[in-house]
């Protein structure tokens, strides 16, 4: 739609276009330079801290018991700052209030509370609770592919812009942790899983717009066919030798890519099927009929709880994660798909929230690579020691303290890094904008305001796409001295 107002490929026209960016009063050359001189700081400091000394060996904080208490702690807050939001109408303010299912508060409170588990996962070392972290790395993957296929199945947004926004929203952060701290960047193995994630999503999309406006089939025909294409690209590259591509990188590349070859593509297959399932969340839980409601409630929650149980009780409980990794991602969809059951198994859930939860769900992306030079440091090997005494054989209430000192310096760096990126992103996609001369694209705002649409795509749901590769996550496999676990 930008074709007809962008402009020729002319030097004159392109210094021009530098200069107008140049002298921007918002999202300029000022705007970025400024974010770069603040990014440095945020540099210096997680150098500092991922060099710090006095410190002592992870493995020797090995605390179930710390686990569980931070996880309590955080339950005490999640109850405490609970938020309901009555459902409301759709975006044109007619006809019933629409129950939606993973609206963006939820979405980031999903994020959040994952995100809290697995930093003290890495933290305390609490090695039995490994294929459930591994789901919930997954379930990140899950979600670039299912928030970037309803933003682009509903936006149809395959520009230039839109690329270079989400590029840099994933990996513009963690590339300069990885050359400014000279780690390699499998150690942030999620940021090139969602990246992949993201592109492929985008391109199979592109491919299924094309097959329905340019081949004129049906919206099922053209989503199907591109899906299929999609899977049929996945299962000759992960199922065939073809996978061993991956090791001209490294072996966790290659661990970490088969982890989750499928978890994006299964987030897009959600995606396609969730108009369907917004007609059922509003069949089930609207405000027509207070019977069919509570039975929907009853059958929702139940089902949801027999796919968790599944597969804890088939997989999930395996104690060698060498037995468990090959299947998982065949499997981990289960406890996924039986998560958002429960969690939205009435109209009162879909409409609450926990915003501490939430908070840290905006924030992912951040406190994921921050954790391994902050939090903990030598690049996620060592426990930093502040307070003196809050060694290995130091007193539980030292440690803890300590833990909480370094955790709010690392949360606040987390904090800044993450308006730094975002002031980075929207100064560069102007300046693409200039470049190329388009004059209007759906980039116009990297943080839209959420509506209260239901089974559609909302405002806050785009932005969810933003967020979502956010990819955030972090898991773990002692497969060299160098993985994290």
């Amino acid at each position: 739609k930008n074709a007809s107002k962008r402009r020729p490929f002319r030097p004159a026209i392109m210094v021009s276009a530098l200069k107008t960016w140049a002298t921007q009063e918002k999202n300029g050359l000022k705007d970025f330079a400024v974010a770069q001189c603040k990014v440095a700081v945020v540099l210096a400091v997680a150098h500092f801290g991922n060099t710090w000394e006095p410190s002592y060996p992870r493995n020797d904080n090995h605390n179930p018991s710390m686990f569980w208490l931070v996880n309590g702690l955080l339950a005490v807050a999640t109850f405490m700052t609970w938020t309901w939001k009555a459902s409301s109408a759709g975006r044109s303010g007619g006809g019933s209030p629409r129950v939606i299912m993973l609206g963006r508060e939820q979405t980031e409170e999903w994020k959040g509370w994952m995100q809290w588990a697995f930093i003290f996962y890495h933290y305390y070392r609490v090695y039995y609770v490994y294929n459930e972290i591994r789901v919930f790395v997954s379930a990140y993957v899950w979600m670039t592919g299912f928030g970037n296929f309803l933003y682009f199945d509903k936006k149809a947004d395959f520009s230039v812009e839109r690329f270079v926004s989400m590029i840099l929203r994933i990996n513009y952060f963690p590339l300069l942790l990885s050359l400014f701290l000279t780690v390699p960047l499998e150690l942030y193995y999620v940021v090139p899983l969602h990246t992949t994630g993201f592109v492929v999503t985008m391109i199979t999309c592109y491919l299924g717009y094309q097959m329905e406006h340019k081949l004129g089939w049906s919206y099922w025909k053209s989503r199907t066919f591109a899906m299929g294409m999609s899977l049929l690209a996945h299962v000759l590259f992960y199922e065939t030798p073809a996978v061993n591509f991956l090791l001209l990188f490294s072996k966790e590349y290659h661990f970490r890519f088969q982890s989750d070859k499928y978890s994006a593509w299964m987030g897009m297959a959600c995606g396609l099927l969730w108009g369907k399932i917004g007609e059922y969340m509003q069949w089930a839980h609207g405000f027509e009929n207070d019977q069919r409601r509570r039975i929907a409630s009853v059958v929702q929650f139940s089902v949801g709880v027999g796919l968790i149980a599944f597969w804890y009780c088939l997989f999930g409980h395996i104690q060698d994660k060498f037995a468990y990794n090959p299947v998982h991602p065949y499997v981990f969809v289960f406890a996924v798909i039986g998560f958002l059951l429960v969690r939205n198994s009435t109209r009162y859930l879909t409409e609450c929230h926990s915003s501490v939860l939430e908070f840290l769900g905006r924030h992912t992306l951040e406190t994921y690579v921050l954790q391994f030079h902050l939090f903990m440091s030598h690049n996620v090997q060592f426990i930093p020691i502040i307070i003196p005494g809050a060694d290995a054989n130091g007193s539980a209430t030292i440690r803890f303290c300590n833990m909480l000192l370094c955790g709010s310096v690392f949360l606040t760096m987390a904090v800044w890094a993450r308006k730094i990126t975002v002031a980075t992103q929207m100064s560069v996609v102007d300046l693409v904008k200039n470049l190329r001369g388009t004059v209007d694209t759906s980039i116009t705002a990297v943080v839209p305001q959420q509506t209260g649409e239901g089974n559609q795509l909302s405002d806050g749901k785009e932005e969810e796409v933003v967020e979502l590769t956010k990819l955030e996550g972090g898991m773990v496999n002692d497969i060299s001295s160098k993985s994290i676990d």
